[in-house]
């Protein structure tokens, strides 16, 4: 079976330029963002607590991790079994549902990492 062209651009009003390659707008090209980074041996993890957009709910979020899928994913699925709540992973943070900023401290200064917030 014959693999489907990506969708292009009918009519548009705007003149912004497109990707030959995904079709997407050039300032939100998906085929040209960079690859996963290394994991460094230092890392530095950033704590915070956010309610602004989440309907009053409080999510820990950690922060100012490496930009490496299978490292995010599996740093988040320890996260989440220690603090026993649910989370999930975007581009360089992890959001855990829930105030669980003691025992993400404590979890991740145990790995060796330096922890901030």
């Amino acid at each position: 079976m014959k693999a489907k062209a990506p969708p292009r651009t009918v009519y548009s009003t705007e003149s912004r330029s497109t990707c030959p390659r995904c079709g997407w707008p050039a300032s939100d090209c998906r085929c040209a963002r960079p690859g996963d980074e290394p994991v460094p041996d230092k890392i530095v993890a950033r704590l915070l607590i956010e309610r602004s957009g989440r309907r009053g709910k409080t999510v820990t979020v950690v922060y100012g991790l490496p930009r490496n899928r299978e490292f995010l994913r599996a740093l988040c699925g320890e996260l989440k079994r220690a603090c026993g709540s649910g989370g999930t992973v975007l581009e360089d943070r992890i959001e855990v549902q829930g105030d669980h900023r003691e025992r993400l401290r404590t979890l991740l200064a145990g790995k060796g990492w330096i922890v901030k917030g």
